[in-house]
Protein backbone atom coordinates (compact mmCIF):
# COMPACT_ATOMS: atom_id res chain seq x y z
CA UNK A 1 0.00 0.00 0.00
CA UNK A 2 0.64 3.29 -0.50
CA UNK A 3 0.01 5.26 2.73
CA UNK A 4 0.30 9.38 3.00
CA UNK A 5 1.64 10.86 6.47
CA UNK A 6 1.12 13.92 7.52
CA UNK A 7 3.11 15.48 10.17
CA UNK A 8 5.36 12.97 9.41
CA UNK A 9 9.13 14.58 10.70
CA UNK A 10 7.36 15.40 14.18
CA UNK A 11 7.42 13.07 17.41
CA UNK A 12 4.61 10.35 16.68
CA UNK A 13 4.17 10.45 13.33
CA UNK A 14 8.09 9.97 12.60
CA UNK A 15 7.60 6.64 14.97
CA UNK A 16 5.13 5.89 12.38
CA UNK A 17 6.86 6.52 9.62
CA UNK A 18 10.13 4.38 11.17
CA UNK A 19 7.56 1.38 11.70
CA UNK A 20 5.99 1.25 8.19
CA UNK A 21 9.52 1.25 6.47
CA UNK A 22 10.78 -0.72 8.84
CA UNK A 23 8.04 -3.09 9.54
CA UNK A 24 5.78 -3.65 6.35
CA UNK A 25 6.28 -3.57 2.83
CA UNK A 26 4.18 -0.31 2.26
CA UNK A 27 5.27 2.95 0.93
CA UNK A 28 5.39 5.92 2.74
CA UNK A 29 4.78 9.43 1.21
CA UNK A 30 5.58 11.61 4.13
CA UNK A 31 3.93 15.55 3.97
CA UNK A 32 4.76 17.87 6.67
CA UNK A 33 5.90 21.52 6.66
CA UNK A 34 8.54 21.29 9.00
CA UNK A 35 7.84 23.80 11.95
CA UNK A 36 9.92 24.06 14.51
CA UNK A 37 8.69 20.63 15.62
CA UNK A 38 9.53 19.06 12.59
CA UNK A 39 12.56 17.55 12.29
CA UNK A 40 13.99 14.92 9.11
CA UNK A 41 16.73 13.82 11.56
CA UNK A 42 14.37 11.65 13.49
CA UNK A 43 12.97 9.89 10.10
CA UNK A 44 17.03 9.62 8.79
CA UNK A 45 17.16 5.62 9.07
CA UNK A 46 13.36 5.51 6.70
CA UNK A 47 14.29 8.21 4.23
CA UNK A 48 17.25 5.68 3.16
CA UNK A 49 14.58 3.19 1.75
CA UNK A 50 13.05 3.29 -1.72
CA UNK A 51 9.60 2.77 -0.45
CA UNK A 52 10.16 6.36 1.35
CA UNK A 53 9.05 10.18 -0.02
CA UNK A 54 9.12 13.54 1.60
CA UNK A 55 6.91 16.33 0.36
CA UNK A 56 7.25 19.60 2.26
CA UNK A 57 3.63 20.98 1.90
CA UNK A 58 1.15 23.08 4.38
CA UNK A 59 -1.93 20.92 5.03
CA UNK A 60 -3.48 24.26 4.73
CA UNK A 61 -2.52 24.64 1.17
CA UNK A 62 -5.10 22.76 -1.04
CA UNK A 63 -3.79 23.48 -4.55
CA UNK A 64 -0.10 21.22 -2.88
CA UNK A 65 -2.38 18.91 -1.36
CA UNK A 66 -4.08 17.79 -4.63
CA UNK A 67 -0.83 17.84 -6.57
CA UNK A 68 0.72 15.09 -3.68
CA UNK A 69 -2.78 13.23 -4.32
CA UNK A 70 -2.66 12.98 -8.04
CA UNK A 71 1.31 12.43 -7.89
CA UNK A 72 1.36 9.48 -5.26
CA UNK A 73 -2.00 8.30 -4.79
CA UNK A 74 -2.39 6.89 -1.76
CA UNK A 75 -4.11 3.91 -0.32
CA UNK A 76 -4.54 5.23 3.24
CA UNK A 77 -4.02 9.05 4.96
CA UNK A 78 -2.78 8.56 8.18
CA UNK A 79 -3.10 12.33 9.47
CA UNK A 80 -1.12 13.17 12.00
CA UNK A 81 0.10 16.82 11.42
CA UNK A 82 -0.61 19.11 14.32
CA UNK A 83 -0.02 21.48 17.20
CA UNK A 84 -0.13 20.00 19.78
CA UNK A 85 1.77 21.94 23.19
CA UNK A 86 -0.77 23.56 25.47
CA UNK A 87 1.31 25.36 26.88
CA UNK A 88 1.75 27.44 23.18
CA UNK A 89 -1.68 27.26 22.59
CA UNK A 90 -2.68 29.38 25.69
CA UNK A 91 0.18 31.52 24.58
CA UNK A 92 -1.23 31.80 20.66
CA UNK A 93 -4.20 29.69 20.11
CA UNK A 94 -4.35 31.34 16.30
CA UNK A 95 -2.18 29.17 15.21
CA UNK A 96 -4.02 25.79 16.69
CA UNK A 97 -7.09 26.83 14.94
CA UNK A 98 -5.19 27.37 11.84
CA UNK A 99 -3.15 24.26 11.56
CA UNK A 100 -5.64 21.85 13.53
CA UNK A 101 -8.81 22.82 12.70
CA UNK A 102 -8.44 24.44 8.80
CA UNK A 103 -5.50 22.16 7.82
CA UNK A 104 -7.69 19.39 8.97
CA UNK A 105 -10.77 20.52 7.06
CA UNK A 106 -8.68 21.16 4.26
CA UNK A 107 -7.05 17.97 4.03
CA UNK A 108 -10.43 16.53 3.92
CA UNK A 109 -11.43 18.61 1.28
CA UNK A 110 -8.61 17.07 -0.53
CA UNK A 111 -9.17 13.51 0.63
CA UNK A 112 -13.05 13.49 -0.77
CA UNK A 113 -12.28 15.20 -4.21
CA UNK A 114 -9.08 12.08 -4.42
CA UNK A 115 -11.48 9.74 -3.12
CA UNK A 116 -14.43 10.10 -5.41
CA UNK A 117 -12.14 10.11 -8.28
CA UNK A 118 -11.32 6.12 -7.51
CA UNK A 119 -13.18 3.47 -9.04
CA UNK A 120 -14.47 0.78 -7.76
CA UNK A 121 -12.25 -1.69 -5.32
CA UNK A 122 -9.57 1.21 -5.09
CA UNK A 123 -12.29 3.96 -3.82
CA UNK A 124 -14.03 0.84 -1.44
CA UNK A 125 -10.35 0.56 0.03
CA UNK A 126 -9.27 3.83 0.87
CA UNK A 127 -9.28 5.23 4.46
CA UNK A 128 -8.70 8.62 6.08
CA UNK A 129 -7.39 8.15 10.18
CA UNK A 130 -7.18 11.03 12.05
CA UNK A 131 -5.38 10.89 15.28
CA UNK A 132 -6.32 12.69 18.17
CA UNK A 133 -5.80 12.79 21.81
CA UNK A 134 -7.79 12.21 24.82
CA UNK A 135 -7.46 15.72 26.24
CA UNK A 136 -10.86 16.49 24.36
CA UNK A 137 -12.62 14.42 26.88
CA UNK A 138 -11.59 17.43 29.33
CA UNK A 139 -11.09 15.94 32.87
CA UNK A 140 -11.97 12.62 34.82
CA UNK A 141 -13.71 13.34 38.25
CA UNK A 142 -13.33 9.83 40.10
CA UNK A 143 -10.21 7.95 40.74
CA UNK A 144 -12.06 4.97 38.86
CA UNK A 145 -13.50 6.88 35.92
CA UNK A 146 -11.98 5.71 32.14
CA UNK A 147 -12.18 7.64 29.17
CA UNK A 148 -13.96 5.58 26.53
CA UNK A 149 -15.04 5.96 22.76
CA UNK A 150 -18.54 7.43 24.07
CA UNK A 151 -17.16 10.06 26.60
CA UNK A 152 -18.86 13.10 25.90
CA UNK A 153 -16.04 16.11 25.20
CA UNK A 154 -15.50 18.47 27.19
CA UNK A 155 -11.93 20.12 26.01
CA UNK A 156 -10.20 22.87 28.75
CA UNK A 157 -7.26 23.89 26.63
CA UNK A 158 -7.54 26.05 23.25
CA UNK A 159 -5.48 22.84 22.03
CA UNK A 160 -7.70 20.47 23.00
CA UNK A 161 -10.34 22.63 22.09
CA UNK A 162 -8.94 22.39 18.52
CA UNK A 163 -8.90 18.75 18.03
CA UNK A 164 -12.20 18.36 19.40
CA UNK A 165 -13.18 20.21 16.92
CA UNK A 166 -10.89 18.47 13.89
CA UNK A 167 -12.37 15.61 15.56
CA UNK A 168 -16.05 16.72 14.97
CA UNK A 169 -15.32 17.37 11.38
CA UNK A 170 -13.95 14.05 10.38
CA UNK A 171 -16.83 12.73 11.64
CA UNK A 172 -19.04 15.10 9.76
CA UNK A 173 -17.22 14.27 6.16
CA UNK A 174 -18.01 10.98 6.87
CA UNK A 175 -21.94 10.90 8.00
CA UNK A 176 -22.28 13.48 5.24
CA UNK A 177 -20.14 12.69 2.24
CA UNK A 178 -19.29 8.69 3.15
CA UNK A 179 -16.16 9.52 3.32
CA UNK A 180 -14.44 6.35 4.90
CA UNK A 181 -12.43 7.49 8.15
CA UNK A 182 -11.57 5.83 11.59
CA UNK A 183 -10.46 8.06 14.19
CA UNK A 184 -8.08 7.21 17.22
CA UNK A 185 -7.54 9.08 20.75
CA UNK A 186 -4.25 8.49 22.44
CA UNK A 187 -2.97 9.14 25.95
CA UNK A 188 0.01 10.73 26.51
CA UNK A 189 3.35 10.04 24.43
CA UNK A 190 6.81 9.68 25.14
CA UNK A 191 9.88 7.79 24.42
CA UNK A 192 12.57 8.44 21.12
CA UNK A 193 12.52 11.70 19.38
CA UNK A 194 10.37 13.64 21.40
CA UNK A 195 10.68 17.46 21.13
CA UNK A 196 12.39 19.03 24.36
CA UNK A 197 9.49 21.38 25.53
CA UNK A 198 7.27 18.32 26.73
CA UNK A 199 7.36 16.78 30.72
CA UNK A 200 9.83 13.50 30.17
CA UNK A 201 12.48 15.23 27.56
CA UNK A 202 12.54 18.19 29.31
CA UNK A 203 13.23 17.03 32.49
CA UNK A 204 15.83 14.46 31.17
CA UNK A 205 17.73 17.46 29.41
CA UNK A 206 17.06 20.17 32.05
CA UNK A 207 18.64 17.47 34.75
CA UNK A 208 21.80 16.61 32.29
CA UNK A 209 22.27 20.40 32.48
CA UNK A 210 22.07 20.89 35.74
CA UNK A 211 18.99 22.92 35.62
CA UNK A 212 15.79 23.44 37.31
CA UNK A 213 13.16 20.70 37.00
CA UNK A 214 9.89 22.49 36.65
CA UNK A 215 6.54 20.79 38.51
CA UNK A 216 3.46 22.62 37.93
CA UNK A 217 1.63 23.03 41.26
CA UNK A 218 1.70 20.32 43.41
CA UNK A 219 2.19 18.03 40.41
CA UNK A 220 -0.43 15.25 41.09
CA UNK A 221 -1.81 15.36 37.84
CA UNK A 222 -2.00 12.27 36.46
CA UNK A 223 -1.76 11.28 32.71
CA UNK A 224 -2.06 7.72 31.05
CA UNK A 225 1.43 6.90 29.47
CA UNK A 226 1.77 5.34 26.18
CA UNK A 227 5.21 4.33 24.81
CA UNK A 228 5.61 6.03 21.15
CA UNK A 229 6.21 2.90 18.93
CA UNK A 230 3.57 0.95 20.44
CA UNK A 231 1.65 3.96 19.74
CA UNK A 232 2.77 3.62 16.28
CA UNK A 233 1.88 0.10 15.98
CA UNK A 234 -1.72 0.67 17.18
CA UNK A 235 -1.93 3.37 14.49
CA UNK A 236 -0.86 1.28 11.85
CA UNK A 237 -3.46 -1.80 12.75
CA UNK A 238 -6.29 0.52 13.34
CA UNK A 239 -5.33 2.47 9.73
CA UNK A 240 -4.89 -0.83 7.88
CA UNK A 241 -8.05 -3.47 10.30
CA UNK A 242 -9.89 -0.64 11.82
CA UNK A 243 -13.88 -0.82 11.15
CA UNK A 244 -14.77 1.74 8.89
CA UNK A 245 -16.73 5.20 11.17
CA UNK A 246 -15.48 3.91 13.87
CA UNK A 247 -13.51 5.27 17.22
CA UNK A 248 -10.62 3.63 19.22
CA UNK A 249 -9.07 4.92 22.39
CA UNK A 250 -5.36 3.89 22.52
CA UNK A 251 -3.81 4.02 26.10
CA UNK A 252 -0.34 2.38 28.04
CA UNK A 253 -2.22 1.41 30.88
CA UNK A 254 0.24 3.76 32.89
CA UNK A 255 -1.63 5.88 35.09
CA UNK A 256 1.27 8.01 36.95
CA UNK A 257 1.45 12.11 39.10
CA UNK A 258 3.64 14.29 37.21
CA UNK A 259 5.95 14.63 40.29
CA UNK A 260 6.34 10.80 39.94
CA UNK A 261 7.13 10.38 36.33
CA UNK A 262 10.04 13.57 37.49
CA UNK A 263 11.12 11.38 40.05
CA UNK A 264 11.64 7.85 38.32
CA UNK A 265 13.55 10.03 35.49
CA UNK A 266 16.09 11.21 38.61
CA UNK A 267 16.21 7.73 40.01
CA UNK A 268 17.32 6.41 36.54
CA UNK A 269 19.74 9.24 35.79
CA UNK A 270 21.18 8.46 39.50
CA UNK A 271 22.03 4.87 37.76
CA UNK A 272 22.67 5.76 33.97
CA UNK A 273 24.48 9.25 34.34
CA UNK A 274 25.91 9.37 37.73
CA UNK A 275 28.46 11.68 36.85
CA UNK A 276 26.49 14.65 37.67
CA UNK A 277 26.70 18.60 36.30
CA UNK A 278 29.06 20.76 38.65
CA UNK A 279 27.15 21.48 42.05
CA UNK A 280 24.57 19.00 41.15
CA UNK A 281 24.23 16.41 44.71
CA UNK A 282 21.52 14.50 43.46
CA UNK A 283 18.97 14.68 40.31
CA UNK A 284 16.08 15.11 42.92
CA UNK A 285 17.35 18.50 44.10
CA UNK A 286 16.65 19.94 40.94
CA UNK A 287 12.89 19.32 41.12
CA UNK A 288 11.44 23.36 40.94
CA UNK A 289 7.60 23.85 41.94
CA UNK A 290 6.15 26.43 39.83
CA UNK A 291 2.29 28.03 39.12
CA UNK A 292 0.09 25.91 37.70
CA UNK A 293 -0.98 26.35 34.34
CA UNK A 294 -4.48 27.95 33.41
CA UNK A 295 -7.06 25.52 33.03
CA UNK A 296 -4.46 22.12 33.71
CA UNK A 297 -6.83 18.93 33.55
CA UNK A 298 -6.12 17.25 36.95
CA UNK A 299 -6.49 13.41 35.70
CA UNK A 300 -7.30 11.68 32.28
CA UNK A 301 -7.30 7.93 31.72
CA UNK A 302 -8.16 5.75 28.79
CA UNK A 303 -9.96 2.49 28.83
CA UNK A 304 -8.42 0.86 25.61
CA UNK A 305 -10.20 -2.62 25.95
CA UNK A 306 -12.08 -2.30 22.42
CA UNK A 307 -8.76 -2.24 20.01
CA UNK A 308 -8.10 -4.60 22.47
CA UNK A 309 -11.14 -6.87 21.83
CA UNK A 310 -11.82 -5.95 18.32
CA UNK A 311 -8.39 -5.77 17.16
CA UNK A 312 -5.73 -7.59 19.34
CA UNK A 313 -3.54 -4.52 20.25
CA UNK A 314 -1.72 -4.32 23.85
CA UNK A 315 0.77 -2.32 24.68
CA UNK A 316 4.42 -4.06 24.88
CA UNK A 317 5.86 -1.94 27.40
CA UNK A 318 5.39 -1.37 30.43
CA UNK A 319 5.94 2.33 32.05
CA UNK A 320 9.00 1.40 33.57
CA UNK A 321 10.62 -0.41 30.63
CA UNK A 322 9.43 2.63 27.92
CA UNK A 323 10.92 5.12 30.23
CA UNK A 324 14.39 3.03 31.15
CA UNK A 325 14.78 2.67 27.02
CA UNK A 326 13.90 6.26 26.94
CA UNK A 327 16.73 7.27 28.97
CA UNK A 328 19.23 5.30 27.52
CA UNK A 329 18.05 7.07 24.12
CA UNK A 330 18.68 10.35 25.16
CA UNK A 331 22.05 9.43 26.85
CA UNK A 332 22.96 8.24 23.24
CA UNK A 333 21.75 10.16 21.27
CA UNK A 334 23.09 13.71 22.46
CA UNK A 335 23.73 15.17 18.98
CA UNK A 336 20.11 14.67 17.87
CA UNK A 337 18.73 16.32 21.13
CA UNK A 338 21.94 18.89 21.19
CA UNK A 339 21.18 20.67 17.34
CA UNK A 340 17.20 20.30 18.67
CA UNK A 341 18.48 22.52 21.51
CA UNK A 342 20.70 25.28 19.58
CA UNK A 343 18.73 25.27 16.69
CA UNK A 344 21.49 24.12 13.96
CA UNK A 345 18.48 21.45 13.04
CA UNK A 346 16.51 24.16 11.64
CA UNK A 347 19.04 26.39 10.39
CA UNK A 348 21.14 24.01 8.09
CA UNK A 349 17.29 23.37 6.74
CA UNK A 350 17.01 26.99 6.16
CA UNK A 351 19.95 27.03 4.37
CA UNK A 352 19.56 24.50 2.11
CA UNK A 353 16.12 25.70 1.28
CA UNK A 354 17.40 29.06 0.49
Amino acid sequence: MRILVTGGAGFIGSAVVRHIIEQTTDSVINVDKLTYAGNLESVASASQSERYCFEQVDICNRAELDRVFEQYRPNIVMHLAAESHVDRSIDGPGEFIQTNVVGTYTLLEASRSYWQSLKGGEQEAFRFHHISTDEVYGDLEGPEDLFTEETPYQPSSPYSASKASSDHLVRAWHRTFRLPVVITNCSNNYGPYHFPEKLIPLMILNALEGKPLPVYGDGQQIRDWLFVEDHARALYLVATKGMVGETYNIGGHNEKANIDVVKALCNLLEELAPNKPHGVETYADLVTYVKDRPGHDVRYAIDASKIKNQLGWVPSESFETGIRKTVEWYLTNRSWWERVLDGSYRRERLGVEG
